[in-house]
């Protein structure tokens, strides 16, 4: 059992999200808290410069909205936070920054391009200095 478990959304993946939830939800201890967070990626300069001005204003305001949402249907959930980076990055920064004791992450299949690149949560479980979960 854990006392603070984060639970980084990818937005695209709501019912995801949901399904990561409640599997947090039965791995907390009484009084423990889930964090839900997401991570809007910068863009590089190059494409910021040909994009509206406000486009990742609005993305940070839509990821705000639809966090409200799921942190509505859990009870468990004390902390909607958003962060600015790369995704990756700013999920290890924040399971330190809050003393995450679990880290529960959703990944998808693998195909070819994760051997090159390596998907977030490649990087998360690497990296991480406390437990990850990965739900397939």
């Amino acid at each position: 059992m854990y006392n603070k478990i984060l639970v980084p959304v990818d937005l695209s993946g709501t019912e995801k999200a949901q399904k990561i939830l409640a599997k947090a939800e039965t791995l907390l201890n009484p009084g423990g808290e889930i964090v839900l967070l997401n991570v809007v990626e910068d863009l590089p300069n190059y494409l910021a410069i040909d994009l509206p001005m406000d486009l990742i204003e609005n993305a940070i305001k839509d990821a705000k909205d639809r966090l409200a949402v799921l942190k509505e249907g859990s009870p468990r959930v004390g902390l909607v936070e958003i962060r600015s980076g790369a995704p990756a990055r700013e999920i290890l920064a924040a399971a330190a920054d809050l003393n995450a004791d679990l880290i529960i992450i959703a990944s998808h299949t693998p195909d070819l391009t994760n051997y090159f690149i390596g998907a977030t949560a490649d990087r998360v479980v690497r990296h991480a200095k406390c437990s990850v979960l990965v739900d397939r």
